[in-house]
């Protein structure tokens, strides 16, 4: 059995959501850390995080896409497409049979989890919450294996689609 691996790299990170942009920031010496902005942190003790400047759309993302991923999985379809674009892979050429996604996480969709829950809670207010209100996607975005299905129908992989834990490594 021959074994392939695809040598391309792709990057969302705080201080560059592309492999240039964050390889300019880390050989700078820049710093990506700075007050929080993705959210109102005054009622945090700590209010300094590095966040990702990431915009799905600008990255290539589909408008449907973005509507039903969790953001770490936009962060992932962006760094993969990046990654594959880097390899030079033409999947048209593979059987796509042959190709597999493996992608570690240490946690499924936090921000479709609490999304959901103001949602169903009437922002917290109810201890009982009301599944009626619950977003259309709410299961895809909490499942970690969402992250390799996603991947899997992005690039048409046919292949095993798995998720490794990488929480607590």
């Amino acid at each position: 059995m021959r074994r392939t691996a695809i040598t391309g790299i792709g990057v969302v990170a705080p201080g560059g959501v592309t492999r240039e942009s964050f390889w300019e920031q880390i050989t700078a010496g820049r710093t990506a850390t700075g007050r929080i902005s993705f959210f109102d942190p005054r009622e945090f003790r700590s209010q300094i995080a590095a966040e990702a400047d990431f915009d799905p759309l600008a990255a290539g993302l589909q408008e449907h896409e973005v509507r039903r991923q969790d953001r770490y999985v936009q962060f992932a379809t962006a760094a993969a497409v990046e990654a594959r674009e880097d390899s030079g892979l033409d999947l048209a050429a593979v059987d796509h049979d042959r190709i597999g996604v493996c992608v570690g996480s240490a946690v499924g969709g936090t921000m479709a989890l609490e999304d959901g829950y103001v949602a169903v809670s009437n922002r917290g207010q109810e201890w009982l919450v009301d599944p009626d209100y619950a977003p259309p996607f709410l299961y895809q975005g909490l499942v970690p294996s969402s992250l390799a299905s996603e991947l899997a129908i992005k690039f048409e992989a046919h292949g095993p689609a798995v998720v490794i834990s990488t929480g607590c490594t």
